[in-house]
């Protein structure tokens, strides 16, 4: 429909001129539509006519050049915007056109193009915890609404099997020895123990000198692979936390296309920083680069004793992955207590891979805290995204009392989808940059803006369909509606609602955050709930008008269910 409203507004300035924006206001009583070309075309306030005066020329020309019938009314408003009310004829005929089409929401804004999306990044030997969760959360939503958008994606994990880290952690081990856990024991109980170990050992070298430097050659017998006995404590760790790693990737619906360690990229970096003496510079026995010459800071790329750090084996992380693949976009999800690294890394990427680094975007998360305050895995006060989750599982019954209709094992099955949509949901709903606090009582409520509201706003419309004997299914029951009887307000908006849906997609991906997504999900699910509870379905007598209604909700219902999956969120057809 924003399509069409463009094209006419094109047919009147020239399809030469900048395109126009056209947008859906907040408040209907600025229309269904709106825009700021008259603004643009009068040169704002300091053009030699008022933008006013532009608009209401443009509206008359609008309400001519416009197909009969179209609108119900085009209104110039100050200062210089046009609003556009559709006749319910027009909302109709689109939804009938609509509620045929099974792809509706897709678009092929970057058909053609491979985009990587590089998220989580769980450091093997440390526990996934809900920083992590965050990160995925973000990145899964990403992938998905690029993967909607037509191209091809890749989600790319890369993980520190080399560093200071796991010298910590092993060091903690050895001091454990006497607690580690047979080969046959699950995996949580493996990564708890490797939670305590890199905790003391992170303490250790933080508080002991002696300890320190202990910890220090242990890093380089790591990376040498000198010591069998130190190789054996590594090899088990590392096997140790990649299978677990999978297992929370299993659950939270992601499924990696490439792993990228630390320890594949490290030489590739070294290399980059050594072939650019005239980009990075010596400095106490080090290879830095002078970010204070850009207008950033300092950092180091190459330690004293040779080795590549975290930002010289990025670049060669960068590097692999554009030799790997004609990437026309490289997404990274982090959080964002290392923007300022990350503008370092950017601006030595540009000077040496400037075509890498123009693809390169990053994309920086705020913090998931629980009400308790914040966490620290070098002290072991740890939040795992597991515990959040059978946390959020556990409370579930006290927040979804009388809501649930079902039975033991379904309910076991539905717990698990609406504890992960209640904490993906709480993330996504904020802007990718802004910390959040996670509250269980909102995030698992029914009758808010919740993933679980959601959820039953979805489950709530499939059961309608599912009275009507199958009825409901798009295919038949469209092409035996009138969906000229659908006058009711309340109908008429939740289809206006379902028409925003392609865009409302297509800015999520461009401007690389879901959050507006979300806030236009649950409008179309309050739209949609004020539907179910308003409007009689089953026992209309009318039945063109019944069938109709079945297609209004069998599509709301579709939409709503592609919408959560775009956020990485399950639908349940029961609740």
């Amino acid at each position: 429909m924003k399509e069409k409203i463009v094209k006419i507004l094109q047919g009147i300035i020239g399809q030469d001129a900048f395109p126009p924006d056209v947008s859906v206001p907040e408040k209907e009583n600025f229309g269904h539509y709106s825009t700021n070309i008259a603004l643009r075309l009068s040169g704002g306030a300091g053009g030699a006519e008022k933008p006013l005066a532009w608009a209401e020329r443009l509206a008359a020309e609008i309400r001519k050049a416009a197909p009969a019938g179209f609108f119900e009314k085009v209104e110039a408003a100050p200062p210089g915007f046009i609003n556009f009310w559709l006749s319910p004829e027009t909302i109709q005929k689109k939804f009938g056109e609509i509620s045929r089409e099974e792809s509706f929401g897709t678009n092929g804004s970057m058909k053609g193009k491979t985009v990587m999306v590089e998220f989580t990044d769980p450091n093997p030997f440390k526990l996934f915890h809900i920083g992590h969760l965050m990160s995925n959360t973000i990145g899964e939503s990403l992938a998905r609404l690029y993967e909607a958008a037509g191209a091809t994606v890749r989600r790319a994990d890369y993980y520190g099997d080399v560093g200071l880290h796991i010298a910590k952690a092993i060091w903690g081990m050895e001091q454990l020895a006497a607690e580690r856990p047979d080969e046959k024991d699950d995996a949580a109980k493996k990564m708890d123990f490797l939670g305590r170990a890199y905790a003391l050992g992170s303490r250790a070298y933080e508080e002991k000198p002696e300890s320190k430097e202990a910890i220090i050659e242990l890093n380089k017998k790591i990376y040498e692979r000198s010591d069998a006995k130190v190789n054996q404590w590594y090899d088990a760790g590392l096997a140790w936390s990649l299978a677990y790693f999978e297992t929370v990737f299993k659950r939270l619906g992601t499924k990696f296309d490439d792993y990228f360690p630390e320890s594949d990229v490290g030489k590739e970096g070294l290399d980059l920083v050594l072939a650019h003496k005239d980009i990075f510079m010596e400095s106490d026995g080090a290879i830095v680069f002078p970010g204070e010459q850009y207008g950033l800071h300092t950092r180091v790329f190459v330690n004293a004793q040779g080795l590549p750090t975290y930002e010289a084996k990025e670049l060669g992380l960068n590097r692999k992955k554009f030799k790997l693949y004609p990437l026309d976009l490289s997404i990274v999800v982090t959080g964002n207590e290392i923007v300022d690294y990350f503008k370092v890394l950017l601006k030595a990427m540009e000077l040496i891979m400037p075509e890498v680094a123009a693809k390169t975007k990053h994309v920086a998360h705020g913090m998931l805290r629980l009400p308790t305050g914040k966490m620290s895995s070098r002290t072991g006060e740890v939040v795992t995204a597991a515990s959040l989750i059978d946390d959020v599982k556990a409370k579930l019954a006290e927040y979804a009392s009388g809501k649930m209709d079902l039975t033991a094992d379904e309910r076991a099955a539905a717990a698990e989808v609406i504890a992960i949509g209640a904490v993906k949901y709480s993330i996504l709903k904020q802007h990718p940059g802004q910390d959040i606090v996670f509250d269980f009582g909102k995030s698992l409520s029914f009758e808010g803006d919740s993933g679980p509201y959601l959820q039953y706003a979805y489950a709530r419309l499939r059961s309608i369909l599912r009275k009507a004997g199958g009825v409901g299914d798009t295919t038949g029951t469209a092409e035996a509606a009138d969906f000229g009887t659908l006058t009711t307000e309340n109908e008429l908006m939740l289809m206006r609602k379902i028409f925003a849906f392609p865009d409302a997609v297509r800015r999520a991906q461009e401007m690389l955050a879901p959050s507006g997504f979300v806030a236009y999900l649950y409008q179309l699910a309050a739209v949609a709930n004020k539907f179910y509870e308003t409007t009689p379905i089953l026992k209309d007598e009318n039945v063109a008008r019944r069938n109709a209604r079945l297609a209004l909700a069998t599509t709301a219902a579709r939409v709503l269910k592609k919408g959560l999956a775009l956020l990485g969120i399950g639908a349940l057809e029961k609740i």
